[in-house]
């Protein structure tokens, strides 16, 4: 056997500490007689499973660790591990065990025998491959999501939502600096992320059932998936994350008027108390939402943090108020009454300055 480095496998982890001897002694099984290594890629993962690998890593020189402090997601997590690999093929396969690794053989074979093809997909939707124990509300979660990303990739691929493949390292690298690394699905952004259409083969693999660990299937992961596919989309055009700021800030206005309309109409309040109090309730609902949704790679934890955060998204907003007002009345007043173009250009500037001061001064500084 050749001492050269043949592939690596890339694992992302968060709270996967039961499965990685599990997986090694798997990945031992199915790719004997080929030079591997395995890089788990683990986001500071409370359970310890950072600790796991190196455990394991001191026995078995194959695998390593990318401990990640501060941060979060899975697409960003398998971009950095598959650019530290030194090997000229690469594949991700989760961390839960319900990937089929016997096939990883047949990919890396596929990858040999092609010199055209650039990536390997392991598909549940082709001939012989399944989904295994999936209820019906999850396969028709998952159908509609493949159709969805049918129409953004337009490649004829079978599973676009597949976590599971191998590429050439030197294609990914070359994608990398393309990649949006929102969400779960990396393979949709590296699909569409070349210059060029890559050129790809389906394997067919039966998806198996999670034993241990933690699912990272949750409402937040889906809608970062649509936001993946809005970036793909218009995210050139409007940056995503500008998108979800100023979509949340017209959800904001609602919570505004209902606030002011509970407290002014409802139980006789003085309107500018109600102003006032409807004005804090909506950057609160603003500053939390964003914090989840808008900034989930750079959410702030603790009290502490989300106090500070808190305080300074306010005077930020209060300050994007003031822009927001002064270019309205300003413009009213040159256009001699166009009063709705001035007002729109006014929660522009103020959309912009909330956005720019927000990125920087409240979810910039940890």
């Amino acid at each position: 056997m050749s001492d050269l480095l043949d592939l690596a496998i890339v694992i992302p982890t968060f709270n996967e500490k039961g499965n990685v001897p599990v997986l090694v002694a798997k990945l031992d099984q199915a790719l004997a007689g080929i030079h591997w290594e395995a890089i788990f890629v683990d986001d500071d993962s409370p359970d310890g499973t950072a600790d796991a690998v190196r455990e394991l890593a001191r026995i078995d020189r194959r695998v390593r660790v990318i401990q990640r402090i501060g941060r979060r997601g899975l697409a960003t997590a398998c971009i950095e591990g598959m650019c530290a690999t030194a090997a000229p093929a690469v594949a991700v396969i989760d961390g839960d065990l319900q990937h089929d690794e016997t096939i990883l053989p047949q990919m890396l074979a596929a990858l040999h025998g092609d010199a055209a093809l650039d990536i390997v997909i392991g598909s549940r939707f082709v001939e012989g491959g399944g989904t295994g124990e999936w209820d019906r509300d999850r396969v028709a979660k998952s159908a509609l999501a493949t159709k969805l990303s049918q129409r953004v990739l337009n490649v004829g691929l079978s599973d676009p939502m597949s976590g599971f493949f191998m590429i050439r390292t030197a294609v990914l690298r070359g994608v990398a600096p393309k990649l949006a690394g929102i969400g779960f699905k990396i393979l949709l952004d590296i699909m569409a992320a070349g210059e060029r259409p890559l050129r790809f083969a389906e394997l067919p693999y039966v998806f198996r059932t999670r034993s241990v660990g933690e699912s990272k299937l949750d409402h937040v992961v889906a809608l970062e998936y649509l936001i993946a596919l809005y970036d793909r989309k218009f995210g050139k055009v409007v940056p995503v994350r500008f998108a979800m700021f100023s979509a949340i800030g017209v959800i904001g206005v609602g919570i505004h008027m209902g606030v002011l309309s509970l407290l002014y109409l409802g139980l006789g309040a003085a309107f500018l108390a109600g102003q006032i109090v409807a004005t804090v309730a909506a950057m609160t609902f603003n500053y939390f939402l964003n914090n989840a949704l808008t900034y989930r790679d750079r959410r702030l934890k603790g009290w502490r943090q989300m106090l500070d955060g808190w305080v300074s998204f306010c005077l930020v907003c209060s300050v994007g108020a003031v822009a927001n007002v002064g270019v309205a009345a300003f413009l009213y007043d040159f256009q001699h009454g166009a009063w709705a173009l001035s007002a729109l250009a006014g929660v522009l500037v103020g959309a912009v300055w909330n956005y720019a001061l927000s990125s920087r001064f409240v979810w910039g500084r940890y």
